[in-house]
């Protein structure tokens, strides 16, 4: 790299080649579906903090602030898109050609950008804004089909809306992958004018209108497919065209993703019933269509697995203008609890099904597995629960096992949960990386004296703020996957972090500057809660020693 505001070349090259190294060892749609996830959750919270950036930064008070999820993961999703946009031929060229220009040199991003341009033919003028534009592009998108002439209009708007570095947004190139299905889930080839059409669309400008042409019927749309661009995605979508989706689409990310606007669309409907007092409601339709899912029998458990995870709360707080952590925190309890209700047989079932007797390191062992715990995770809610965990927990021949066993009692606060907790601590105290998954548990606990039992577990001789691991397991499980209570009304959470980034300003602000990341999306939440996490970071701010990593994040919130 020329120099460190280039740091997005190498990391977000490293993790795109990651990426595909994985997905080749394994399952392709599951690893593409984790890495969405991370995206749209905290890189997209990143890009609506006061510490919003491009890939390449302009300026920086502390380099170590830049090691960012904006660096590194959507970094390697503006390489993913390079590659949607070339196709892998042209990509390994660009590649190739880099190397040969470059190797032993100083390069820069444009530079990669110039080699993928020049092996291609393509020209990526307007695509070099990734590098400069921060924030995270909303695509809306309609449709209007005409039955007369058999044609379909596809309308898309682009618009990045303004971030805390940057106010005025250009328009971006954006490949968006569709694809169109009759109602016996057959495929409509794209065309126009008798020629087929790319399945990549070039969203270029603030609005434009594709036009398909031998639609012969009413077709479902599946939009953004692999997530082919970090962006938000704003499509009306009946409930019966995402059950559909869920069912018939050929692209596993794209049944994965309707599968999660489904619940999507519920999550929100019933936030707003809480908060207008009204009961928590969930269609037996939704229902029904997650259990075709995990009854289907060409499908890989590995992405029903997948498709049965529910959003975290963390990722939910992000489609809200206001955050109502406690209203989320009831819907996602009550929408698990229907689940594991309606579907209690279907769910034991299928455990019972994919029970293994020993431990294999094979994709289709691994997917078994998850899905396996997938159910655990629901039938720990139902009445034999309690049963169901700790059977499993001393069944369990290996850590994924064991892990899923504790999740599930943690999860559903079982009376288990306690003792398999302690089992636990006694066989794996001296191993400090295994209990790292113990004290996330402890700092993810749901339980209403959370806080209490965080700071208990900070006596406990496998943990130490001398160690990083430890910190981010312990304290950061409970500030970032832990919503309801880490912003509990009284303000508690945030006092408790406030003394921890005391401590580690001296010892450490290179953690610390990591740790205070929840604190700064304080405009988020309601006005209480905001004034608290303002008074909080108000002290941080008036110390005399206060260190750039904290200095910088401190001042920027503060300033907004």
């Amino acid at each position: 790299m020329r120099d460190w505001f280039q740091l997005s070349l190498k990391e977000g090259l490293t993790v795109f080649r990651d990426q595909e190294f994985s997905s080749d060892l394994g399952s392709r749609s599951v690893n593409r579906i984790s890495n969405a996830r991370i995206v749209r959750g905290p890189q997209f919270a990143e890009d609506a903090s006061p510490m919003s950036h491009p890939i390449r930064p302009e300026k920086v008070i502390e380099m170590n602030n830049f090691y960012t999820l904006t660096v590194y993961e959507k970094g390697s999703e503006v390489i993913r898109m390079m590659h949607t946009i070339l196709g892998e031929s042209a990509f390994q060229k660009g590649v190739k050609l880099y190397f040969e220009r470059h190797d032993g040199t100083a390069s820069t991003c444009d530079d990669f950008v110039q080699a993928m341009e020049d092996a291609s033919g393509i020209d990526l003028t307007q695509f070099r804004l990734w590098y400069s534009q921060s924030g995270t592009p909303v695509l809306t998108v309609s449709s209007t089909y005409d039955a007369a002439t058999k044609q379909l209009a596809l309308h898309v708007a682009q618009h990045t809306p303004a971030t805390a570095d940057q106010q005025d947004k250009q328009p971006l190139y954006i490949p968006l992958d569709i694809e169109m299905y009759r109602q016996d889930g057959s495929v409509i080839e794209l065309q126009r004018h008798g020629e087929p059409v790319s399945n990549v669309l070039a969203v270029t400008k603030t609005e434009q209108t594709y036009l398909f042409d031998r639609v012969d019927e009413q077709p479902v749309l599946s939009l953004l497919r692999e997530f082919s661009a970090p962006v938000k995605l704003e499509y009306d979508y009946q409930d019966d065209e995402l059950a559909f989706l869920l069912q018939h689409a050929r692209n596993d990310f794209a049944r994965w993703d309707a599968g999660q606007s489904l619940l999507a669309k519920h999550i929100k409907a019933n936030v707003a019933r809480v908060q207008d007092d009204q009961p928590i409601e969930v269609p037996l339709s939704v229902v029904d269509a997650f259990r075709g899912a995990l009854l289907s029998d060409n499908t890989d458990p590995a992405l029903i697995a997948e498709v049965l995870n529910l959003p975290s709360e963390t990722e939910v707080a992000g489609w809200f203008e206001t955050v109502d952590v406690d209203a989320i925190h009831q819907v996602m309890a009550a929408l698990k609890q229907q689940f594991a209700d309606h579907m209690l047989d279907e769910f034991a079932a299928v455990y019972r099904q994919y029970a293994q007797t020993d431990y294999q390191i094979t994709h289709k062992a691994i997917g078994e597995r998850a899905l396996r715990n997938a159910c655990l995770s629901y039938l720990a809610h139902t009445e034999n629960g309690n049963g169901y965990v700790e059977q499993h927990y001393q069944d369990a021949h290996n850590m994924t096992d064991t892990m899923a066993a504790l999740n599930a009692a943690n999860g559903a606060q079982l009376p288990c949960r306690e003792p398999l907790m302690k089992d636990f601590s006694d066989k794996w105290q001296h191993d400090g990386l295994v209990m790292d998954k113990w004290f996330m548990l402890q700092g993810a606990n749901p339980a209403d004296n959370a806080l209490e039992q965080v700071k208990a577990q900070m006596s406990h001789q496998a943990f130490t703020l001398k160690n990083p691991n430890r910190i981010r397991s312990l304290i950061g499980a409970f500030c970032n996957r832990n919503p309801a209570r880490f912003h509990a009304k009284d303000g508690a959470g945030y006092r408790f972090l406030k003394e921890i980034l005391v401590t580690l300003n001296q010892s450490n602000p290179q953690v610390a500057s990591r740790l205070i990341d929840p604190l700064l999306k304080l405009a988020y939440y309601d006005q209480a809660r905001q004034q608290q996490m303002r008074n909080v970071l108000q002290e941080l701010a008036d110390m005399d020693n206060l260190a750039n990593d904290l200095y910088e994040k401190v001042e920027k919130t503060l300033e907004h």
